[in-house]
């Protein structure tokens, strides 16, 4: 293995932390939103800081998003959703990441986790979240391997008592929900509550619709 090849791992697997993610760029590359031009013969070293820069940029990059829109939110409630459209951002796509980042609390968040991990959490308690993300935090678990720990830990028992809702439901819309679960690696059940999880959370966040005179 070559010393760049293993410093390169090394930086891979090194702990982060949560301190600000400030430019560090300059002087050593141009970047474009299609490109990134570096300096020309890069000391190694400096090679090696541009990767991690771009890494924490990458890592960081959801998180900064879902609390933008939630300040934008909560500043500016009747103008906010318009300002994003103007964007040509993916407002489903941002409310989505909101609702993970307003159930998750900025100071409970993990920096060595994704935000994968944390949505995988974000419809439990506070407390069951920093449980579960403590554990594949200790454990290096991937995000996958957490939500079979979750489901495993379900199964066994140790989740709160379930109430039982029933209703109809017609065949293609149950063979729907099962591919966009099989999609997600998940059952029906768990895709379901997952779903409305978070159809509730953003239905909660949602302005008050405007009630026109009559």
């Amino acid at each position: 293995m070559s010393e760049a090849t293993a410093q390169i791992r090394n930086i891979a697997h090194r702990p982060k932390n949560n301190r600000p993610v400030v430019a560090g760029l300059t002087g050593l590359a141009l970047t474009r939103q299609t490109s990134l031009s570096l300096k020309a013969s890069l000391p190694l070293d400096d090679w090696l800081r541009v990767g991690l820069h771009i890494v924490r940029i990458s890592d960081s990059s959801t998180w900064w998003l879902a609390d933008w829109l939630i300040y934008g939110r909560e500043l500016y409630p009747d103008r906010y959703i318009k300002a994003i459209e103007d964007t040509a951002l993916d407002y489903q796509t941002l409310r989505n990441y909101a609702w993970v980042a307003g159930r998750v609390s900025a100071h409970r968040r993990r920096a060595n986790l994704s935000f994968q991990h944390h949505a995988e959490v974000a419809a439990r308690p506070e407390d069951e979240q920093d449980k579960w993300l403590q554990e594949a935090e200790e454990h290096g678990w991937s995000r996958n391997r957490l939500r079979t720990e979750m489901r495993l830990a379900s199964r066994s028992g140790r989740s709160e008592p379930k109430q039982q809702v029933n209703f109809r439901i017609d065949d293609e819309h149950v063979r729907l929900w099962q591919e966009a679960a099989s999609m997600e690696k998940q059952d029906l059940h768990e895709w379901m509550v997952e779903v409305l999880n978070k159809a509730a959370s953003l239905t909660r966040e949602r302005p008050p619709a405007t009630i026109a005179a009559s």
